[in-house]
């Protein structure tokens, strides 16, 4: 017995997969939503200290700093050890080093939604093509058709539980895994 046809939208997409889709892509506004308030100033913060006008800032203090404490200006030196330069140098490498590493983070939980998205507009696809293979296995059956006969056929025409893939892809890292110590 057939299942029933779902209706259209105006675009000639199936009703279902036109609401998969607008599922899919709303569940990735939201991992792309605006991150917290840390989130914020991590992705400022990279993105300025990623940029050359950081790096023509750091130039600019560090000859101007430079200039000052080799007594090639009048300005008295301040730090002819360097050793304030060297304290506060070490200082914003531990902080931005941090910063970068909470953007990392961030990016990497992107990633793994992406991954997952990704998963799920597969798992559609799947259960699109299973649909596909069930219509054409019944037009086989009523035309003269020897594909009808093939016997990967019946097992590709049933869906495949998304929870089943999962379990399995589960199973197959563990072996992976213990193969491996």
């Amino acid at each position: 017995m057939a299942e029933p046809v779902t209706p259209q939208s105006e675009r000639g997409v199936a009703g279902v997969v036109e609401r998969n889709v607008a599922t899919l892509l709303e569940r990735s506004r939201r991992a792309e939503a605006a991150p917290n308030i840390h989130g914020r100033i991590a992705d400022r913060t990279t993105s300025f200290a990623g940029s050359g006008w950081f790096l023509y800032l750091h130039l600019g203090v560090l000859s101007v700093w430079f200039v000052i404490n080799r007594e090639w200006t009048p300005i008295a030196p301040f730090d002819e050890s360097y050793l304030l330069l060297g304290t506060i140098t070490a200082i914003e490498a531990i902080v931005l080093a941090t910063i970068v590493l909470i953007g990392q983070n961030r990016m990497a939980a992107a990633a793994e939604e992406r991954a997952e998205l990704n998963l799920q507009s597969s798992l559609l696809a799947e259960h699109e093509v299973t649909q596909i293979l069930k219509l054409v296995a019944q037009l086989a059956e009523k035309l003269p058709i020897p594909a009808a006969d093939n016997p990967d056929l019946e097992e590709l025409k049933n869906d495949a539980p998304p929870e089943a893939v999962l379990d399995h892809i589960d199973e197959q890292r563990k072996k992976s895994d213990l193969k491996r110590r």
